[in-house]
């Protein structure tokens, strides 16, 4: 399983796009994601990939979670990578966590049972009143876009995903259901800062362009 990661990763995004993804990121972690997460706590990247988000965040400790071995070769110094699957956190002590963030990775979970034994373990990680951050694809946008990648196995919209949070102990703080962009592989033009950074501060544009959803919860 962990070769077929491998695999899929290092064949879907080439160094352009790689670096389109660092810069994105650089600047959603300033402007976004950032009030999320205390400056001296602890954060917690489920499906963590390339670990843009976990280099970008500041946090007191920094946690990155994903199967793929490759994950440790991208992670900063003082990123602690843990190899293992999201329903498996045993490495994390109980209500250890500030924040749990992740993107782009629900869908790649192969059954709701998986999702709610995903979710249980971040519950179990996140301190009361804690926050789950969540932001993936919303395939009442994407539509049929949502099977172009060979590992998109778990349909979910927004409604969905708050019903999920609200059954696993989330009270939910904020949804907005196009939010970004579906994905910026193969983008025409490079992605630059100040082309983020309009784009965050035009909501109008999110209702165009948005295929992802964001979905903030407070643990209970």
């Amino acid at each position: 399983m962990n070769d077929d990661l491998e695999a899929i990763y290092r064949n879907r995004f080439d160094e352009r796009d790689l670096a389109n993804k660092r810069i994105l990121w650089d600047v959603l972690v300033r402007d976004v994601f950032q009030r999320y997460v205390p400056v001296e706590g602890t954060v917690l990247d489920l499906g963590a990939g390339n670990c843009e988000f976990t280099n970008a965040v500041r946090a007191g400790r920094r946690i990155a979670v994903d199967l793929n071995p490759d994950t440790v070769g991208f992670a900063d110094p003082g990123v602690e990578v843990l190899t293992t699957s999201s329903d498996d956190l045993h490495e994390v002590a109980d209500e250890s966590v500030d924040t749990v963030f992740t993107s782009n990775f629900f869908e790649h979970l192969p059954t709701k049972d998986a999702l709610a034994a995903t979710l249980a373990e971040a519950r179990r990680v996140t301190r009361p009143g804690g926050a789950l951050v969540v932001l993936m694809p919303n395939i009442r946008a994407v539509g049929g876009r949502y099977w172009d990648y060979l590992d998109h196995h778990l349909p979910l919209t927004d409604r969905s995903v708050c019903e999920a949070l609200g059954l696993h102990g989330y009270d939910i703080e904020r949804v907005v259901p196009r939010f970004l962009p579906y994905t910026v592989k193969d983008a025409k033009v490079e992605v630059r800062p100040f082309m983020v950074a309009a784009y965050l501060r035009f909501p109008l544009a999110w209702r165009v362009l948005g295929k992802q959803m964001l979905v903030v919860g407070r643990r209970r």
